[in-house]
């Protein structure tokens, strides 16, 4: 093959890559909608499914049915996705209850609803961004972006929620305080 005709060759590829999308994407947005439930998570999927055939495009083959290809590969992003949703579920489900140690290793019903209490206690945006921090373990420059907000914000916020926990938690066993606020 000359230069030339692997030229006309990408061309017609890039070309049919941009047709399918076009063709396919509305349908396959709303084939991946059904199994999500999440407008914005179908189209990342259906996107992702895109991206995988255009790093293909060189090796699609002309007798496989293209739309036979994007179905399946949305089928199984999707599945994908939901299994990938289910292993967090269970994994945080094992996470929720909380386990304060003290001097006899368990701590008491009354101080777990104290710490319970503090926390509930907390400014809604405040509680929201100790949560994200300390519960889901993110990174300030993440809950910035994700709650549209600036890296100082969320410091501030945390500053604010911390130095309430520690009024709240005074009583507390100083130990249990660091094991929380860790």
């Amino acid at each position: 093959m000359d230069l030339q005709s692997g030229e006309i060759r990408h061309a017609e590829l890039t070309r049919s890559v941009e047709e399918y999308f076009q063709l396919f994407f509305e349908g396959l947005h709303r084939y991946a909608f059904t199994f999500l439930r999440d407008n914005d998570a179908a189209k990342d999927a259906v996107q992702e499914v895109f991206v995988r055939l255009w790093e293909k495009r060189e090796r699609l083959d002309a007798a496989q049915s293209v739309k036979a290809y994007l179905y399946t590969s949305v089928y199984r992003y999707c599945l994908n996705i939901k299994r990938h949703e289910k292993v967090k579920k269970e994994y945080n489900a094992g996470q929720q209850e909380p386990t304060v140690v003290s001097d006899d290793r368990l701590l008491s019903k009354e101080a777990a609803l104290q710490i319970q209490e503090a926390l509930d206690s907390l400014p809604p945006q405040c509680r929201l961004i100790f949560h994200k921090s300390r519960f889901e373990d993110k990174k300030y420059a993440a809950i910035a972006a994700e709650m549209n907000l600036s890296v100082k914000t969320v410091e501030a916020q945390m500053g604010k929620a911390l130095k309430i926990l520690r009024q709240k938690l005074s009583g507390l066993n100083i130990a249990i305080i660091i094991l929380l606020l860790i």
